[in-house]
């Protein structure tokens, strides 16, 4: 019963912020926000071009107010319940971040084989919008469907400009915008020493997979600790819970409050240590 209550909280919420995470035609005029843009190019990145932060802020809610259910009912403890409403709303963002990390690594090393190509391309003398649209069929697989994307706004609108803008919008990676950028200036004042500059990139670019490659597996211990580090202690809590006198002495004003400082605590120290753990991520310079 406490189960379809919370679940019922849940739908009531999203029913509550219905408006907000989708609001009507009249209001999508209005020009979104940072934060709203940012949600859209991570949602691109992980490959979910056409779900809307809305959806994901809905799920995240849902998935709360699901996991704060089951909680109750396994141990019926309102401090832990708010605890897994937590851990079951950034569940939907963790696994975009995932899959954004994961796009992205695999990515990095189709790079400099799209610069061959286009070195290729450039030296055979094609033009080079054909020499980006023949991506769309012999480039990297990871990145076809994004030059697929490109070939049909060319052939389309016969706009260069106005497509690389496209791809750039469907890559949202910043090598991508490296490299159209050099493709846009060519195209634009002439590019005879194009098939140079491209070939530094795609030298550049090689080196700088094989360094993070390297540098990330030295690393991903630290990542690995973090998440042991953090879960553990909850382990070991979960572990009280299952004797009475433990569950009720949590369920207090006290034992609130101490689990609650210890969620805050636990993601300070997460976030601190996959800082640490971290490479820096490039920022798109060319948006």
């Amino acid at each position: 019963m406490t189960a379809l209550w919370g679940l019922a909280l849940g739908l009531g919420i999203v029913l509550c912020v219905s408006p907000v995470l989708w609001p009507p035609e009249r209001r999508r005029g209005r020009p979104a926000s940072t934060l709203t843009l940012r949600a859209r190019e991570s949602l691109t990145a992980a490959g979910l071009p056409r779900t809307t932060p809305g959806v994901v802020g809905a799920i995240s809610v849902f998935l709360g107010a699901l996991s704060a259910g089951v909680s109750l009912v396994v141990v019926p403890v309102p401090a832990l319940a708010a605890v897994a409403f937590v851990l079951g709303a950034v569940v939907p963002a963790g696994t975009i971040a995932r899959r954004a990390a994961a796009q992205r690594h695999a990515r990095r090393a189709s790079w400099p084989d799209v610069v061959d190509h286009l070195v290729s391309a450039v030296r055979s003398g094609t033009a080079l919008p054909e020499g980006v649209v023949a991506l769309a069929s012999s480039g990297p697989a990871a990145l076809r469907p994004a030059f697929a994307v490109f070939e049909r706004e060319y052939r389309l609108s016969g706009n260069l400009s106005a497509s690389l803008d496209r791809l750039k919008a469907e890559l949202v990676d910043p090598t991508a915008d490296r490299i159209i950028e050099t493709l846009r200036m060519s195209r634009d004042v002439g590019g005879a020493s194009l098939p140079a500059v491209l070939v530094s990139l795609g030298d550049y670019l090689r080196e700088e997979a094989a360094v993070r490659s390297e540098v990330e597996a030295r690393q991903s211990w630290t990542v690995n600790a973090a998440r042991l580090g953090v879960s553990a202690p909850w382990v070991v809590l979960l572990l009280l819970f299952t004797r009475p006198e433990a569950a009720a002495a949590y369920r207090s004003p006290g034992g609130g409050v101490l689990i609650a400082s210890a969620l805050g605590v636990s993601l300070l120290a997460y976030r601190l240590m996959l800082r640490v753990g971290r490479l820096p991520l490039e920022r798109r310079w060319f948006r």
